[in-house]
This record gives C-alpha cells, sequence and structure tokens, in this order.
C-alpha cells in the first residue's frame, strides 16, 4: 500500500485524539477534478465525539483540514463515513413514538365503574 498523505495522516491524528476506539480510525483518501476527498471510518461508539455538539467538532476538523489542503493549492474535504443504522432518532421522532395516554387516564377520568346515573343527583 502506499504510504499515505500528509492530510490523511493530519485528519487520523486529531480524530484518534478525540475518540475512545483510536485503533478504529481509518481514512481513504480520493482525488478527482474536483479535489481531494477523506473519508473517515470510526467505531460508531464514537460517532459523538467526532461530530460534537450541533457539528462544531466536524466543522473545526473540516476547517484545519482546509488550511492544510490551502498550503499545498489542494481542495480537500472531509466525509464522515456513517453506518447503517448508527443514528439514534431525533428528538421529535422518539416523542411521537411514545404511547400516547389511554382515555383512562385523561384529566378527569375515574378508575373506579361508578356512572353519572348510580349516584343518584
Amino acid at each position: 500500500m502506499a504510504d499515505k498523505e500528509f492530510d490523511q495522516e493530519f485528519v487520523e491524528y486529531i480524530v484518534r485524539g478525540i475518540v475512545n476506539n483510536p485503533d478504529d480510525v481509518r481514512t481513504e483518501r480520493i482525488v478527482d477534478e474536483r479535489g481531494v476527498l477523506i473519508t473517515l471510518h470510526i467505531n460508531s461508539e464514537d460517532m459523538g465525539y467526532v461530530i460534537g455538539r450541533q457539528g462544531q467538532t466536524a466543522r473545526a476538523v473540516r476547517t484545519l483540514l482546509k488550511i492544510v489542503g490551502a498550503k499545498e493549492n489542494a481542495r480537500v474535504n472531509l466525509k464522515i463515513y456513517e453506518p447503517e443504522g448508527s443514528r439514534r432518532p431525533r428528538r421529535e421522532e422518539r416523542e411521537e413514538s411514545e404511547v400516547s395516554p389511554s382515555e383512562d387516564t385523561l384529566i378527569g377520568a375515574s378508575d373506579d365503574d361508578t356512572s353519572v346515573d348510580d349516584l343518584g343527583i
């Protein structure tokens, strides 16, 4: 296998410092007419560490990578590989999937079997 390029080694070095499973970090580098694409493969448990809150960590790594690429006059992009089923459902989807309250648990409903007629009002 050919030696890794500096930009590829840079991404691996940064990400290995962030994740809990540094041995699972690997990258693929593809060069085409649009520039360089580095695909990052990590353990699915470490996805949150690499992406960060609201994508801040991933954005920071991409910014640093663009600077490294600019020194070599190359356009470098980072793609974080996401295996199937690695995503947690969004908060809205989780709330919708929860069981809605039944009629018996609604406010004002009683657990006993008495009806209005039995009250003698």
